[in-house]
């Protein structure tokens, strides 16, 4: 089983490194639900030394773009090739919050080479099993999903009727509010292929400046307690 650290920091990144993370989710701005990194912060996580699979994610919000959101998307990906990144992460919806067939061609076919992750927009489709036989016709590589919840352990359920579904076609990885509390419990039922997590507390950053900010920052022993339950 693979573990992805959802890593929206260089601090993440270097406990990433030390903890040997399988590979990291780089974004930025994990407050909003994460964005798309700048060039370089890519260009220093893969200097670093760890398997890099990038957000592309334009704006905060839902993930039902127009077409120049979904052209920025295309153009971060051809960024993100030519920088060497092992692959992205993105998810575009149509109107009727299924996803979106004609913009994900257009995405598969920008990325070819790299490994694609459909992210948890999967959890606002209608059906599981429309959404996977779709993304397995695409040939995309994983899903990660918190079992079409707002949380993971919620989805349990749903999401040990998706790796069945998938029957290895594609890859399943469990994500979404996964703590210490219930990642056992994730593991041990769902038996997914991957699971991810950001292992983040609140912090106030540059408190004594008139610009400072609360902010999830990655907590380094709760990142390696959760690692250590997974293995």
């Amino acid at each position: 089983m693979k573990v992805e650290l959802c890593a929206a920091s260089l601090k993440a990144i270097r406990t990433a490194k030390a903890h040997n993370f399988d590979r990291i989710e780089l974004c930025q701005a994990l407050e909003q639900g994460g964005l798309t990194p700048s060039p370089g912060m890519i260009d220093y996580s893969l200097a670093y030394g760890i398997e890099t699979h990038v957000l592309i994610r334009p704006r905060p919000g839902g993930f039902i773009y127009d077409e120049d959101e979904i052209e920025v998307v295309l153009r971060d990906i051809r960024e993100c090739k030519a920088l060497g990144v092992h692959g992205i992460v993105v998810g575009i919806l149509d109107d009727s919050n299924e996803i979106n067939e004609d913009a994900m061609r257009k995405v598969m076919e920008q990325a070819e080479g790299l490994e694609v992750t459909f992210h948890r927009a999967f959890d606002e489709t209608l059906t599981y099993q429309k959404s996977i036989d779709t993304l397995v016709d695409l040939k995309v590589k994983r899903i990660l999903s918190s079992g079409m919840c707002n949380n993971v352990e919620t989805g349990i359920p749903i999401l040990k009727k998706m790796v069945a579904y998938a029957d290895g076609l594609i890859e399943i990885m469990a994500g979404g509010g996964i703590n210490l509390a219930n990642i056992t419990s994730v593991v041990q039922e769902v038996k997914p292929n991957a699971v991810h997590f950001s292992a983040t507390k609140k912090i106030l950053l540059d408190e004594e400046s008139n610009f400072s900010e609360t902010i999830l920052q990655i907590d380094d022993s709760r990142a390696k307690r959760l690692m250590d339950l997974v293995r």
